[in-house]
């Protein structure tokens, strides 16, 4: 049997007649509406129950206020102060939940904002007094969070021409580009829509070192144009989309690293490199940019910055995509830099992690790489760095990586690892880890302890080969 439901309007219609005909408080007449309802068997799991109400009139301020904001526009008044106003707490309750920024969408309280944003648009002295337009878009940004699915050709067309005339107004320009950011998170049509209409050419005047405020809000929107994130969508452009913005944007990005020295912005521009550098020519562009010199030197200088090493690895890795890239980076002198950054961050499991990760990829199948970090005494450091994190599978099972290409191919190491009392701590991390088994036996596999290999398959065919 289907359960009974009620209306967001009928739930609203009965918390008024509470107060109204019966004078209780707006609590004291939610709680007896919910109970009314309920006692009735309907199930009011679709019902927003938080919502404020307003004591004189019985209705949900947030209702109240979104009619209001209706009529003056309808009425075209000219009280800026009264519709400042309205604004504010229409934003104020859109902070409050998803649900509320449900029910203001469902009210159309977006296009009676963009209404605004046009009207002040083409308001002559728009550049001189933003006030209006910043508590617009500041609404905006509140109502469009986790919910994308609002924007339109007409929101787009409006992002164009606030990036392309307020480009002298820091605070328009971060709100706008707050704006396009949650307009690309799980919505892949949006984003599609969003590159096609060159939104590049907007984007890229603010691809500067003048304000790292607006620099740190358009690097967000170059990595969350790239998302792969709406599970609605078979097939997504993300690496098309990364395609697009690399070629525009990989080799000024790069530059930026020397130029800037905020520590949040360089592991910002690090981010978006990474999430950029999809193809092995975006590799090998950043390299001849000088990213792995820029990238050490930023580590080095920042040895302390959890999140700038954190991202820095991360890039690396990325980097080390292509196979020439990932020699130049261990010769450009690396490998001691990584054994600082375990050493100074050994109690940091996502920074122990990250690197190890890093180690394993710049150390695949390639010895003399192998052997440039062996030099350095990184192995007691490694052993150490998994040792100290015996709980957590992710750096278990990265430590192993690294171990492992690191020895498969320069046996002439194990002795030195095992001295280290790696053999104990892999066996442990076996125990305590059995989904990353398979990783820890190759590892001690190539160092040469004793493994017990399981053989995955010991059918017969059913056709036998003829010699």
């Amino acid at each position: 049997m289907a359960a009974k439901v009620i209306s967001q309007e009928t739930f609203d219609d009965v918390v008024k007649e509470n107060i109204i005909e019966f004078s209780m408080e707006p609590e004291e007449a939610k709680q007896e509406t919910i109970k009314q309802f309920e006692a009735q068997g309907i199930n009011l799991a679709n019902i927003i129950k938080d919502l404020d109400i307003n004591a004189d009139t019985g209705k949900p301020i947030l209702n109240e206020k979104i009619d209001q904001l209706k009529l003056h526009l309808n009425e075209k008044s000219s009280d800026k102060e009264k519709l400042l106003e309205l604004l504010k707490v229409i934003d104020a309750e859109c902070l409050k939940s998803l649900p509320h920024r449900v029910l203001a969408a469902k009210h159309e309280t977006h296009t009676y904002i963009l209404k605004i944003l046009g009207q002040q648009l083409e308001t002559p002295d728009a550049l001189a007094d933003t006030v209006l337009l910043e508590t617009s878009l500041k609404t905006l940004n509140s109502l469009y969070h986790i919910q994308p699915d609002i924007f339109d050709a007409t929101a787009l067309t409006y992002v164009k021409a606030l990036l392309d005339l307020f480009a002298t107004k820091e605070s328009v320009i971060c709100l706008t580009l707050q704006w396009l950011q949650k307009c690309c998170l799980m919505h892949e049509i949006n984003r599609q829509n969003i590159m096609k209409a060159d939104i590049v050419k907007y984007l890229k005047p603010y691809v500067s070192k003048e304000s790292g405020k607006i620099l740190r809000d358009v690097l967000a929107v170059l990595r969350f144009l790239v998302l792969d994130d709406d599970i609605r969508v078979e097939f997504g452009c993300a690496h098309e989309h990364a395609r697009q913005l690399a070629s525009e944007f990989i080799v000024t990005l790069t530059e930026l690293l020397g130029e800037v020295q905020d520590v949040n912005i360089l592991a910002d521009l690090m981010l978006t490199i990474g999430s950029l550098a999809v193809r092995q020519e975006f590799c090998v562009a950043a390299d001849e940019a000088g990213c792995i010199k820029l990238v050490a030197q930023a580590m080095s200088d920042n040895i302390n910055s959890v999140r700038l090493n954190r991202e820095a690895l991360k890039l690396l890795r990325a980097l080390a995509g292509h196979d020439a890239v990932k020699s130049r980076i261990v010769q450009g002198g690396v490998a001691p830099i990584l054994k600082d950054v375990i050493h100074t961050h050994m109690a940091n499991e996502n920074v122990v992690s990250a690197a190890l990760a890093c180690i394993s990829t710049l150390t695949l199948r390639v010895k003399d790489n192998s052997k440039t970090f062996f030099d350095t005494g990184i192995a007691e450091t490694i052993v150490e760095s998994v040792r100290r994190h015996p709980k957590n599978k992710i750096v278990q099972r990265n430590g192993a990586w690294a171990i492992r290409n690191m020895v498969s191919r320069s046996r002439e190491q194990c002795d030195t690892w095992l001295s280290f009392g790696v053999e104990d701590v892999l066996n442990a991390a076996m125990v305590e880890h059995p989904s990353v088994v398979t990783d820890i036996k190759a590892a001690l596999r190539d160092l040469g302890c004793k493994v017990e290999l399981k053989e995955e398959w010991t059918g017969t065919a059913e056709k036998k080969i003829l010699k």
